[in-house]
């Protein structure tokens, strides 16, 4: 074979679904290929083509577009363009390279004998997802494990943040203020673009305040001057040896002669234990919102490590929640230490996805109180309104935003005794209007963090009763659970938002997330079912025959690669010191993710038309 078929081989390699054909296979390949250099602005396929071919993308891009002429994906390098071999697809949207590019063309009739050949190959164009996700996530998990444990994790992936830095005539007492500000137990100090020395809390203890330093004096006088580096690749087991041989707690990670962080024997330690049994019990050790809040700035942290030790979706959000939980009921204990003991029995309750276990760094706080029923609001609310906004001030605080349609203890509404709330759900089912099916999405998801038990423990049991085979609530719960769908135009294309400053961009939580909690919701609240986690629910719902255990098991995997997705977007977020969002941009994955994902979205769709179908044809579990 000669170097230019080898070069041809190797790139089919490295791109799906080319690499699940075995070498012989690849060695033959090139042969059957021709080689069509097109200039932006060509449609696909281009008007003189003399057959009909898969367009394999070496060099370029392409866009294509619906009949309206709205973009629904954009392909590039390593990508296919396969409709012309796919009967009944051409004619639903057009394809034009909006670059110079330069394909590979296969004669599709070369492509169906190879498909017939090679069944893996071949799953890659056939509809069914079975097994695909499954193994996609376990490529994400095996991907992320490979830098587990201290013996293998580069030094860069732990730095989350800028390092700090000062000139060498900064003040003393300025310097301090600076690390206090910023939280940070270390200074670098900087003089034209070089690195010339640190200050590390033990100087501002040993060189200053013991000797009586003057905190006028500039920092150059304390700071150390013979400076110890690492570079990012440098593993961290080797640079916690170095620190112990040196007597050093603190190394200034250089990255081609530019400083890009600083790594401190906490940061190693941390990364050892940093896990929710860790922050849970510096939780419950905090005194105050002040304490708290500190505590949880490792929060966002916890989740890079996570996400880099090959945790998935589902793990995050059971570590993350729990840790949640942790802070709102150390929160409760604070605040009573107060105001003193409640004047009567109350439960406080999580709603959405932290009653679900699936939060994330990102997520707002939602929460609600259910008061016993001799409550009396002249006499008693002023204490649980006090109780209410502490908490919710407290979790702000801690990184947990407010939520938007202040679904909040704090708002009256949501503060109420079990009478009203009894009344809530029970005008929610028997009169399932649109604002009645969009807090049932809320409060259908309901768990008590801190009180009395038995108070939620009647409420959602009654609830429950209620709801199961209720015909027509479910029928409405339904249609409300088929309002948002994936974001895959025709033929597995993704449908990216068109403008604003998610352009371009794939809104995994309303598109993706929202609507396969959705569905779960619906085949648990049809069986009477009182799980609330997503993935419980279907595994259950499953047991019970409301949902196929293929349908079950399908949408479970679907369900997990989007949030481990997400998860690992957040991460890489907070590691460039953003702000982490849902918005994930296809051109960050990988081709094979960009296939998985389609995948998942078709999981989602298929199951939504299913649910469609039932609820046309009345047909309710």
């Amino acid at each position: 074979m000669n170097v230019e078929l080898i070069e041809i081989r190797d790139f089919l390699a490295g791109h799906p679904p080319f690499d699940h054909l075995p070498e012989e296979a690849l060695e033959r390949l090139p042969r059957d290929l021709s080689v069509r250099y097109l200039r932006r602005g060509t449609p696909l396929p281009p008007p003189d083509a003399d057959g009909d071919y898969l367009y394999i993308i070496r060099k370029g891009a392409v866009e294509l577009r619906d009949q309206s002429d709205e973009l629904i994906d954009k392909i590039g390098e390593g990508e296919i363009y396969s409709s012309v071999c796919r009967e009944g697809e051409t004619g639903q949207f057009t394809a034009l390279t909006v670059e110079d590019s330069l394909f590979y063309l296969l004669p599709c009739e070369r492509l169906e004998t190879i498909r017939e050949e090679h069944p893996q190959f071949a799953e890659h164009f056939n509809q069914s997802v079975r097994g695909r996700l499954r193994r996609a996530l376990e490529s994400l998990q095996a991907v992320r494990s490979s830098h587990t444990g201290l013996l293998s994790v580069p030094i860069g992936s732990l730095i989350v943040r800028e390092p700090v830095m000062a000139r060498p005539e900064t003040r003393i007492g300025e310097a301090a203020r600076l690390m206090t500000e910023a939280r940070v137990s270390s200074l670098l100090i900087m003089d034209e673009g070089q690195l010339v020395g640190i200050v590390t809390d033990r100087d501002l203890r040993s060189r200053c305040l013991a000797e009586d330093r003057d905190p006028g004096q500039p920092v150059s006088g304390i700071m150390t001057r013979r400076l110890h580096k690492v570079e990012p690749e440098t593993r961290g087991f080797e640079a916690l040896i170095t620190m112990t041989r040196l007597s050093v707690h603190h190394l200034p990670v250089i990255d081609h002669g530019r400083v890009i962080g600083v790594v401190s024997s906490n940061d190693l330690v941390r990364y050892q234990s940093a896990n929710a049994v860790y922050l849970v019990g510096d939780v419950r050790r905090c005194t105050s919102v002040e304490t708290l809040t500190r505590t949880c700035a490792d929060l966002p942290e916890l989740q890079v490590q996570m996400i880099a030790s090959g945790a998935t979706g589902y793990h995050v959000g059971q570590t993350i929640s729990s840790i949640t939980e942790a802070i709102t009921r150390r929160l409760i204990e604070l605040c009573q230490e107060q105001l003193g003991p409640p004047p009567v029995p109350f439960a406080w309750l999580a709603v959405g996805s932290l009653a679900r276990r699936e939060q994330t760094v990102h997520s707002d706080q939602d929460h609600a109180l259910l008061l016993a029923d001799d409550f009396d609001p002249a006499r008693h609310d002023g204490y649980f309104e006090s109780l209410a906004r502490f908490v919710a001030d407290g979790l702000d605080a801690c990184g947990f935003t407010y939520c938007p349609g202040e679904v909040m203890a704090t708002n009256p509404e949501w503060r109420q005794p079990y009478r009203i709330w009894r009344r809530y759900f029970d005008r929610w089912i028997t009169q399932p209007e649109k604002k009645a099916l969009m807090l049932a999405s809320n409060f259908f998801d309901m768990r008590i963090i801190y009180g009395e038990p038995a108070l939620h423990e009647q409420l959602h049991a009654e609830v429950l009763q209620q709801t199961h085979n209720n015909r027509i609530f479910l029928a409405h719960l339904a249609a409300n659970a088929l309002k948002n769908r994936p974001p895959l135009g025709f033929f597995r294309h993704f449908v990216l938002i068109g403008e604003g400053d998610h352009a371009q961009r794939l809104d995994l939580k309303r598109r993706a997330i929202i609507p396969a909690v959705d569905l779960a919701r619906v085949y648990a609240l049809s069986a009477g079912l009182p799980e609330v986690n997503t993935r419980e629910r279907l595994k259950i719902a499953a047991e019970v025959s409301a949902l196929s255990r293929e349908s079950a098991e399908n949408l479970e995997d679907a369900f997990e690669f989007i949030v481990t997705l997400r998860a690992r977007h957040q991460a890489e977020q907070i590691k460039r010191g953003e702000e982490p969002d849902n918005y994930v941009a296809p051109s960050e994955l990988s081709s094979l993710e960009r296939g998985y994902l389609k995948d998942a979205f078709s999981v989602i769709s298929g199951l939504q038309n299913a649910l469609g179908q039932q609820h046309q044809a009345g047909r309710f579990f």
